[in-house]
């Protein structure tokens, strides 16, 4: 029995089940403030010394900073947490502690130790409700072979939950977003489509089948990036969050001053989610990601207004993006096929400046 069906069980006939999402204005990393936001709050921030030993800090954008530690071992540290995405605490606490995780796995590391970051509105939420998403983090975190040594809580108006992930990697294998190639090509680890599937289920839309394609897909930890560090034809590597594909393309692009051709066609997506967006059912995250910048993306003119909503759709607990040599293809493709990403797929390769992404039908 799962932790909503329980839930429901030990509900008294006058109580209602307790609905996570509806404590919250935002979900997932659709919470993220929009990128264009976040570019003003921060154009006036002073310099800081750089220490020489820090080989990615925010320069480019990437999913973690890492500082080198001697000669054989870099540190990566990274921190990630939302609202909740669905209803159910256990679920929650997998997907949140799921996408912290990626971050250093998008570095090319492997993850060492996890802290816990809490808030919970205390007097609105059963105890137990909480105990649970703690206890989903911790299931993801045994997963990944590593342990949650402590944290921080607070008494919160919306409920919060997420991790610090420390991770390590050889300082030569670290595996920025800033490196692509002219002529690479771009290889997505998941398919798209979970901030759709989360407004349908905000909205009390979502099948069983689209929730259990949903939960499959965020509580996925993307355990092949420490592997990708090891091959030398691998140049870049991120994975995608609330700002969409298009998103963190565009980071890639502007960290590696290239451009971006992007075949709508190839790019894998969740089932069902098609037809979701065309029937209205995206966030409104998605079009602050468009307003802050569709100037750097041209659509083919017969890009439905759906597929437009999916390269723009928030992800939570996302995919892989891998930047790599056109020779390396099969293997990074036959990487992710061990692992159990069977939809991992080719979409575009990357180009001759300038930044810019050209999306063909």
């Amino acid at each position: 029995m799962s932790t909503q069906e329980q839930q429901q069980a030990n509900q008294q006939p006058d109580q209602q089940p307790i609905k996570l999402t509806s404590f919250s204005h935002g979900g997932g990393c659709g919470c993220k403030i929009a990128p264009g936001v976040l570019a003003e709050i921060l154009k006036n921030s002073s310099g800081f010394p750089v220490p020489k030993e820090l080989m990615v800090g925010i320069e480019t954008a990437d999913d973690a900073a890492v500082y080198r530690l001697n000669d054989e071992q870099a540190l990566i540290a990274t921190t990630d947490f939302f609202m909740p995405i669905v209803d159910d605490p256990f679920d929650f606490g997998r997907i949140a502690a799921c996408n912290a995780i990626s971050d250093v796995y998008a570095m090319g590391g492997t993850p060492i130790m996890a802290l816990a970051l809490v808030g919970m509105p205390i007097n609105k939420l059963p105890l137990e409700t909480i105990g649970q998403i703690i206890r989903g983090g911790e299931a993801i975190c045994a997963e990944a072979g590593i342990p949650i040594a402590g944290g921080h809580t607070i008494d919160s108006v919306e409920p919060i939950y997420g991790l610090v992930v420390l991770g390590l990697v050889h300082p030569s294998k670290v595996k920025r977003n800033a490196d692509a190639k002219a002529g690479d090509v771009l290889i997505l680890g998941k398919p798209l489509g979970v901030g759709i599937l989360s407004a349908a289920l905000k909205k009390e839309a979502l099948d069983a089948e689209g929730y259990a394609a949903m939960i499959a897909n965020t509580t996925k930890l993307n355990k092949p990036g420490k592997a990708l560090s090891d091959m030398a034809g691998v140049h870049a590597l991120t994975d995608i969050t609330g700002f969409g594909l298009l998103g963190h393309l565009l980071e890639l692009a502007r960290g590696s001053k290239l451009g971006v051709q992007l075949s709508m066609a190839k790019i894998p997506l969740l089932p069902g989610v098609e037809q979701l967006a065309q029937d209205g059912f995206f966030t409104g995250a998605s079009g602050r990601n468009w307003d802050a910048y569709g100037h750097d993306v041209t659509l083919a003119p017969t890009i439905s207004n759906a597929r437009h909503m999916l390269l723009t759709d928030p992800q939570t607990s996302g995919g892989l993006l891998v930047s790599c040599d056109p020779a390396s293809v099969d293997e990074v493709l036959a990487l992710f096929a061990r692992e159990g990403f069977g939809q991992a797929a080719v979409i575009g390769q990357m180009t001759d400046g300038p930044v810019h992404i050209d999306v063909a039908a």
